[in-house]
Parts: C-alpha cells; structure tokens; sequence
C-alpha cells in the first residue's frame, strides 16, 4: 500500500511476486510391529514416533504412506496420499508379536514408491524405517528413496547394532529413539 499512497488502487500499483514451488515430499513409514517391539515399550515408543511424524506432515501439507510389519506379514495402512491429523489413529490400536518380515516390508515399500513415483515425478521420497533391529534376516538396501532414515527402537545397553550397521552400509540416516 505505500506504492500506492493515498491515490486508488491501480493496475500499475500491483506487483507480482513469484512463490517458489518445492516439489511434493513422501514420507514412507515402516514400522516395525514384531514380537520383540513388544518388549519394554518400544511399540509404544515407536507408535507415538510415527503419530509424531505423520502428524508433522500434515502441518506441512506433505504426503504419507505407513507399511507396518511383524508376525501378521506386512500391511499397508495408510496408502501413499495427504497426511491428515486423524491419519495417526490408525496407529493406535496396532499390536505387535510373531517374526520379522524386514526383507518383504523393504521390498513393498520400494513398490509403493516406484508406483508412486510413476505416477508423481516430481515427489521427493523418504524411506523412514522404525524397527529395533532383532531380525535374522539381511535386508538389502531400498533402492527407491531419496532419502532414507533407520531410526532404531533397540533400547538395551548391550544393543545389536544391526540398525547403524545398516545404515553404514545403506548410506542412510542413522537415528537413536528416545523416551
């Protein structure tokens, strides 16, 4: 309004003023729901991380998916779309036990991102893995997201280490969950 001063409003006192445009972001949560996630809270610990994260998203209009993978095999239950507030519901009343299917849920998810991908070019993709690292298996490395997180639940002192060792050979994003 001070271009304008006390004179009406005209064309030539309009300006224009580009908005930078970002590429949309997916955030693609895999939670691990195991029988050892059970023990001493972590479930807990790693559900209110992933409310936590999806809640985040929808504050900054990004977009969510959420695999979960345990003893019931893998189960995608928030298809790839908006983050909503209510999408962390759905993590509530998730249970956990059985084996780990790590392999399988690394492998869904990078699907879910190459259908995703396909579909939206210009998505920038996150892998963010929540587990406590107690599986048999090898997995390897998601080859899909941009962005990879391993964000590890394994609260005992004498921890595995199976989450840093991936991340080191992944390349990835190595994070200690905390209480």
């Amino acid at each position: 309004m001070v271009a304008k001063g006390p004179a009406p409003l005209q064309r030539t006192h309009l300006r224009y003023q580009p908005i930078a445009v970002r590429a949309g972001r997916l955030h693609c949560i895999v939670l691990d729901t195991s029988g050892s996630m059970r023990q001493r809270g972590r479930l807990a610990l790693a559900k209110g991380h992933a409310a936590f994260m999806i809640e985040q998203a929808a504050r900054q209009g990004e977009d969510v998916a959420l695999l979960r993978f345990g003893g019931q095999g893998v189960e995608l239950l928030l298809p790839p779309g908006r983050a909503r507030l209510s999408g962390s519901q759905r993590l509530r009343p998730l249970g956990g036990g059985g084996g780990t299917p790590l392999a399988e849920a690394l492998g869904q998810a990078d699907r879910l991102l190459q259908r995703t991908l396909r579909m939206n070019g210009s998505v920038e993709s996150w892998l963010w893995l929540l587990t406590d690292g107690r599986s048999l298996e090898r997995p390897r490395k998601p080859q899909l997201p941009q962005h990879l997180v391993i964000v590890d639940f394994d609260d005992r002192t004498k921890t595995l280490g199976r989450c840093a060792a991936w991340a080191a050979q992944w390349g990835a994003d190595y994070q200690r969950a905390s209480a």
